[in-house]
């Protein structure tokens, strides 16, 4: 009975740090992206439910590729659409690796992860649902070698 005790409070406790390590998260979801790439005409969508209108927040991408992919960089197009239907588009650049090709982010194998601040110290005006498209700009027809593209929204401390 004691033993049992003992391994539900150490698996209590393994929850509740688990979870309070990412307490600034608001919103995180990542899109595989197909086998054949990533083709100029496939829009990612993400709706993010913000509560916070008082908080400052990061919005940032996460990006999954290949050792393999061929350039140095990433384009993109976001468009920020507010709940009200007003939206904004920029042109980002990812800087994935330097001038003598070494990719920055964490790698293992031939597989890159890599996380960038595209937007800080945000503060948004009115709750609601806000959605992010992000689409690539790399005049490619199809981008070959992305695994995965994602968004985060946290809180900044």
């Amino acid at each position: 009975m004691q033993i049992k005790i003992k391994n539900s409070f150490f698996l209590l406790l393994l929850i509740v740090a688990t979870w309070s390590c990412d307490s600034n998260r608001v919103f995180e979801q990542n899109v595989d992206i197909p086998a054949n790439g990533w083709h100029k005409d496939s829009v990612l969508f993400f709706n993010v439910d913000i509560e916070d209108t008082l908080s400052a927040h990061s919005i940032l991408l996460n990006l999954r590729h290949e050792s393999d992919y061929p350039k140095q960089n990433l384009y993109l197009f976001i468009n920020t659409v507010a709940p009200s239907g007003q939206g904004i588009r920029d042109t980002f650049e990812l800087m994935l690796a330097d001038e003598k090709g070494r990719w920055f982010g964490s790698g293992l194998g031939d597989i890159w992860d890599f996380q960038k601040v595209f937007k800080y110290n945000v503060r948004f005006p009115v709750s609601g649902v806000y959605r992010f498209e992000i689409e690539q700009a790399m005049r490619y027809e199809s981008l070959p070698n992305i695994r995965s593209v994602g968004l985060r929204v946290e809180t900044i401390d």
